[in-house]
């Protein structure tokens, strides 16, 4: 009976969001915006009690063939709830100011908060049957976030988000539907679920079937070629929303792929193989690519946008070398990116809420008008550039040390390569911003209007761009718990 805790984190935030959309009481700001982040607090205090309860399960139908709705805590799934909760949290509280500019707090509320439940949810999937349900719930739950201002940028914003996500799932399907039929089990087991035995005997189906997967899963998380909605959805969603979907909604599409290669299949049958060179050559290309794009971007979230590209395939990379240091690199990543962009967004949520400014070169002189705002992005931009003591500095030296243990020669130097090109990139069009918004050079500082910035905007930036620091100078708990995930997986 106590497996039931499962779901309190999953329904809480969806029954609040159902509630706030359709009491009527809830129309006033004031108490929709206490009841939200009321329930975003107790959700983020399940979740770490949830911590705790590693092991349980809970199974809540069957469907064809037998095939459960099922969930399970694990430790992967301690990660990723925990990301989930507490950006939702900042997020969400940022958020109760910007959204006055928006206009329709309710509606996006309602969305944000459904949103929420979904992607515990798939974080405790049990095996890929939940996953794939949840996968698609979360893609239709999170197109209004992108399709909130209603205009036509924003309607073509949602479709191509839509496409993308489908397409990729639905080629995710394809792969599930051959191991329902072929493999073993489709439960989530530590390892993978084959053995030599069972591997071997439709071994090119099921290397067909892990490559369409994991790439399918990875559209998500942009990687090439299906990286097209990123920068073009970023710029039409509110900028909290932007905000989640950079640093937690595209690690779902990670975290459906680990589920894929190191849960179904496992490290030992995949490695080596034509799948893992795909998946290697797909992450280094984005990585390179989205860093190109970003650095030539002009307008500000979009090239926020194409950084994400870059950055998660960073974390790709390390998972597709199969490797200890390598994947304990890329889990430390998904956390340091998560938290980094977060405060990037949320920066240009607060200079669009104030200045309307959304052009890179707009923002000459904003860091004497938003010094506050400036300060957290600077510091959030440093840690992402992987600056030490910082947190990305740690990631990306692990992820440096894992690609050139594959011992696959030309990964060996073009991996290091690749991943030092794309730090000066991100130094390049990163912390310019920040020199010419403190410095700058062709206006009279003196003649800037300085903004008040509500409370409820920075506070959360505060609390991550302190956080981009500290878990760089002590990453010691983050990487048992990453180092714990990877040997466990390999």
């Amino acid at each position: 009976m106590n497996n039931w805790i499962i779901l309190t984190p999953i329904l809480l935030p969806i029954l609040a969001g159902m509630i706030i959309s359709v009491i009527p009481i809830f129309q006033k700001r004031t108490i929709r915006d206490a009841c939200m982040m009321l329930g975003l607090i107790i959700e983020c205090v399940i979740v770490f009690i949830c911590t705790s309860k590693t092991g349980y399960n809970l199974t809540l139908f069957t469907l064809v063939d037998q095939i459960p709705v099922c969930f399970q805590i694990d430790e992967l799934s301690v990660l990723f709830s925990m990301l989930i909760a507490v950006i939702w949290l900042l997020a969400g509280l940022f958020s109760l100011e910007y959204m006055k500019h928006e206009g329709d707090e309710r509606r996006y509320d309602t969305f944000y908060l459904i949103a929420e439940g979904v992607l515990v949810g798939l974080s405790y999937a049990g095996n890929l049957l939940t996953l794939y349900l949840c996968f698609e719930c979360m893609t239709l739950l999170t197109m209004p976030l992108v399709l909130h201002s209603k205009t036509k940028e924003a309607v073509r914003a949602a479709r191509k988000y839509m496409f993308y996500s489908i397409f990729g799932a639905s080629a995710s399907l394809g792969g599930i539907c051959i191991l329902a039929v072929y493999a073993p089990s489709i439960t989530f087991t530590a390892g993978g679920v084959f053995t030599a035995e069972t591997f071997y005997v439709h071994e090119s189906l099921y290397l067909i079937a892990a490559a369409i997967m994991i790439v399918g899963f990875c559209g998500k998380a942009g990687i090439f070629p299906l990286h097209g909605w990123l920068p073009t959805a970023h710029p039409q969603a509110p900028s909290p929303a932007s905000a989640v979907m950079s640093g937690v909604i595209t690690k779902m599409g990670v975290l459906s792929s680990m589920r894929t290669a190191f849960y179904i299949f496992g490290a030992e049958f995949l490695r080596g193989t034509w799948v893992q060179t795909l998946w290697m050559s797909l992450a280094l290309i984005t990585i390179f690519l989205g860093s190109m794009m970003a650095y030539k971007e002009p307008l500000m979230k979009r090239r926020f946008a194409y950084s994400t590209v870059s950055q998660v395939s960073y974390i790709l990379l390390g998972l597709s070398t199969m490797t200890v240091e390598g994947m304990t690199g890329g889990l430390l990543h998904i956390v340091f990116h998560a938290v980094c962009k977060t405060t990037l967004f949320l920066m240009s949520g607060a200079v669009i809420y104030y200045s309307g400014k959304t052009k890179v070169i707009e923002l000459e002189g904003i860091g004497k008008q938003m010094p506050s705002v400036m300060i957290c992005y600077t510091l959030a931009s440093v840690a992402l550039v992987g600056i030490p003591p910082t947190s990305a500095f740690v990631s990306k030296e692990l992820l440096a040390h894992g690609v050139m243990e594959t011992g696959m020669n030309v990964f060996f130097w073009l991996g290091p390569v690749v991943l030092l090109i794309s730090a000066v990139l991100t130094a390049g069009y990163l912390l310019t911003i920040a020199i010419d918004g403190f410095y700058p050079q062709n206006i009279n500082a003196q003649s800037l209007k300085r903004y008040q910035v509500n409370w409820k905007i920075r506070l959360p930036m505060w609390i991550l761009a302190a956080l981009s620091i500290l878990t760089g100078v002590w990453p010691k708990p983050l990487i048992e718990l990453a180092g714990q995930i990877s040997s466990m997986l390999l």
